[in-house]
């Protein structure tokens, strides 16, 4: 009887195809890393954030996750968690998944490109790109390295929109100014518009009192992000590439004008 209980119950399996067991998968490894650059860890995916240290090129780190387009989440060879720059740039990384709803495109391949919100939007994601790209005076234009405030901002044009800009700062307020754009009030101005900075003189807005901004040389140049922040590059104490606030800080009191350079 057993026998025959046992035919029944293995005869549909040999006429419509052999039985399968599914066996659990095995845990997908962990995601790896190696620097190429050098480029800032940090306490949490924001570059204004406490900078743990530098990661040095050459050392492997576990990515532990991609936070967003920006960030990910690594463990560095000393066991130390933090956040860094996604870009190409900095890390050589394998088997990461992006994040499930994420959709940020910060490529610059097609679209519509003759949509200024657009272009906006591909500039910015190009320049986050570099967020905590090393700082230094009069870069070269021919590599992306190390960067000056203006060879920043014209990289950032180049790699989202193919624009090319000016090389200096003055070269593209004047650029700026030619087009009719330039606003003196910054509470004008719109995301992707330029910054145009005179010296700084300290904190205080005191320091820039009396000051006859019409005749200060530009001496700075940033991208506006919208809601009152921007984002350049200045020195490398700061950590490079990096996002600042405007309001009631120096750059306020530095600020000469600004505008699209769309």
């Amino acid at each position: 009887m057993k026998k025959q209980l046992l035919t029944l119950v293995l005869a549909p399996a040999l006429i419509f195809g052999a039985v399968t067991i599914p066996l659990p998968k095995e845990a997908s490894a962990a995601s790896t890393g190696q620097i190429i650059n050098s480029v800032s860890l940090r306490q949490s995916a924001n570059e204004n954030s406490t900078r743990i240290r530098y990661l040095k090129e050459g050392e492997k780190v576990t990515i532990l996750s991609k936070v967003n387009s920006w960030w990910y989440k690594v463990r560095a060879s000393d066991g130390r968690e933090g956040y860094i720059s996604t870009s190409a740039k900095y890390i050589k990384a394998s088997g990461v998944t992006s994040p499930g709803d994420s959709n940020t495109n910060g490529g610059s391949g097609s679209g519509s490109s003759g949509s200024t919100s657009a272009n906006v939007q591909k500039i910015i994601a190009a320049g986050k790109k570099y967020l905590g790209t090393p700082y230094e005076y009069g870069s070269s234009r021919d590599n992306t390295r190390t960067f000056d405030c203006s060879d920043f901002v014209r990289q950032a044009f180049l790699d989202g929109i193919g624009k090319k800009l000016p090389s200096d700062s003055r070269g593209q307020g004047s650029y700026v100014k030619s087009l009719g754009h330039a606003k003196t009030n910054w509470h004008d101005l719109k995301a992707g518009d330029l910054m145009f900075f005179m010296s700084y003189k300290g904190t205080s807005k005191s320091n820039y009192s009396g000051i006859n901004k019409s005749t200060q040389t530009i001496t700075h140049v940033a991208i506006y992000l919208g809601n009152g922040q921007i984002l350049s590059t200045y020195s490398n104490d700061s950590g490079g590439v990096r996002i600042d606030s405007i309001e009631n800080r120096h750059w306020e009191y530095r600020f000469l004008f600004g505008g699209s350079a769309l």
